[in-house]
């Protein structure tokens, strides 16, 4: 795969976790942080088709999930492309990106990802299979992190 999908991924660059909370606490109801959720799945890069494998797929999640990674050989940076069949499940990888993109593989594993999901409120208003789809996610990502480390 090229760079430059992962380069189009904003998503831990120039959209960060802090720029995600503070977004999610400026709206006073779930109907708008949904739509909210929605629009960052938008701006989500997608994956080729002839990317959308077995190897990459994301087991666990309600919808389809892909996710593929490669470390930047600058930086030694972790970036990924993740890419759904759901506009809210590719929403909700773009918060995850947010967090973890575009990291050290030891500062991605360092970061409190239980505790970002318990500030912004989201497990307690997805359902609990889109909540398990998001773990699968963020240790999908911890296990690329642990295998580059």
């Amino acid at each position: 795969m090229s760079a430059a999908p992962f380069e189009a991924v904003t998503f831990g660059r120039s959209v960060d976790a802090e720029e995600i909370e503070e977004t999610l606490a400026f709206f006073d109801d779930w109907e708008d942080r949904y739509r909210y959720i929605i629009d960052l799945g938008k701006d989500l890069p997608g994956l080729p088709d002839d990317l959308k494998t077995d190897d990459r797929y994301i087991h666990g999640c309600q919808s389809q999930v892909w996710i593929d990674h490669r470390v930047d050989p600058g930086s030694g940076h972790l970036q990924f492309v993740v890419d759904s069949d759901a506009l809210i499940v590719r929403g909700l990888a773009g918060i995850v990106l947010a967090a973890l993109n575009d990291r050290a593989p030891a500062d991605l594993l360092a970061f409190d990802i239980d505790g970002y999901f318990e500030r912004l409120e989201l497990l307690r208003h997805i359902s609990p299979t889109r909540g398990n789809g998001l773990r699968a996610m963020v240790e999908k990502i911890r296990t690329l992190a642990r295998t580059t480390a």
